[in-house]
C-alpha cells in the first residue's frame, strides 16, 4: 500500500491535501495577524477546563498540560501570542508552496496537538489526520509539486558535507 501513495503518480494527490489544509492554515494564521491575537482567554478556559465541572466528571484538559500552560505559557503569553498567528501563517505558506512540506506538516501536527490538550476540538482532528497522512504516506512525495523538488536536492547535498560518513573516519581510511 505505500507503493501505491509514494511515487510521481500520487503526488497530485499530496498537492490536493497540502492546499486544503495549508490554506486552512494560511487563512487562520492571517487573521490573528491582522486582527490581533492574544492568547490570555484560550490559556485560562483552558486551565480552567483541568477541573472537573461536576462531581464525578473527567476533566477536559490533563493535569499535567494545564500546569505547564499555568506555569510556562501563561507567564509568557507575549511569546504565544507572536508565535500562534506566525506559525499558523507560515505552516500554510510553507504547505501551499511545497517547501519544507514534512517539517510543516510536522508543525502543523505540533500545533493541532497543543490545541486539542488545551480542549479545542473544533477542526483539529481533521487537520491532524491530513498532515499525518501527508507525513506517513507522502513522506518525500509530498512536497514533489512544489518547491522541496528544486530544494531537496541541495539540503541533501549540503547535509553530505555536514555529516560525517557511515561508520565514521575509520570506514573512509579502510
Amino acid at each position: 500500500m505505500r507503493n501505491m501513495f509514494q511515487g510521481p503518480k500520487s503526488t497530485w494527490l499530496w498537492l490536493v491535501i497540502r492546499l486544503y489544509v495549508g490554506y486552512q492554515w494560511l487563512v487562520a494564521g492571517w487573521h490573528k495577524i491582522v486582527d490581533g491575537f492574544d492568547a490570555t482567554g484560550f490559556l485560562q478556559g483552558a486551565i480552567a477546563k483541568s477541573v472537573p465541572a461536576a462531581e464525578g466528571a473527567k476533566p477536559v484538559v490533563q493535569g499535567w498540560w494545564a500546569a505547564f500552560l499555568k506555569g510556562f505559557a501563561l507567564p509568557n503569553v507575549g511569546l504565544f501570542n507572536f508565535l500562534v498567528p506566525w506559525g499558523e501563517f507560515l505552516v500554510g505558506l510553507a504547505l501551499i508552496l511545497g517547501f519544507a512540506t514534512i517539517f510543516a506538516a510536522t508543525m502543523g501536527m505540533v500545533m493541532n496537538f497543543a490545541f486539542l490538550l488545551s480542549g479545542t476540538i473544533s477542526t483539529n482532528p481533521n487537520y491532524l489526520i491530513l498532515q499525518f497522512i501527508l507525513v506517513s504516506l507522502g513522506g518525500a512525495y509530498a512536497g514533489y509539486i512544489g518547491l522541496d523538488y528544486y530544494f531537496r536536492p541541495l539540503w541533501r547535498r549540503a547535509l553530505a558535507r555536514l555529516l560525517p560518513a557511515p561508520g565514521g573516519a575509520a570506514a573512509q581510511r579502510a
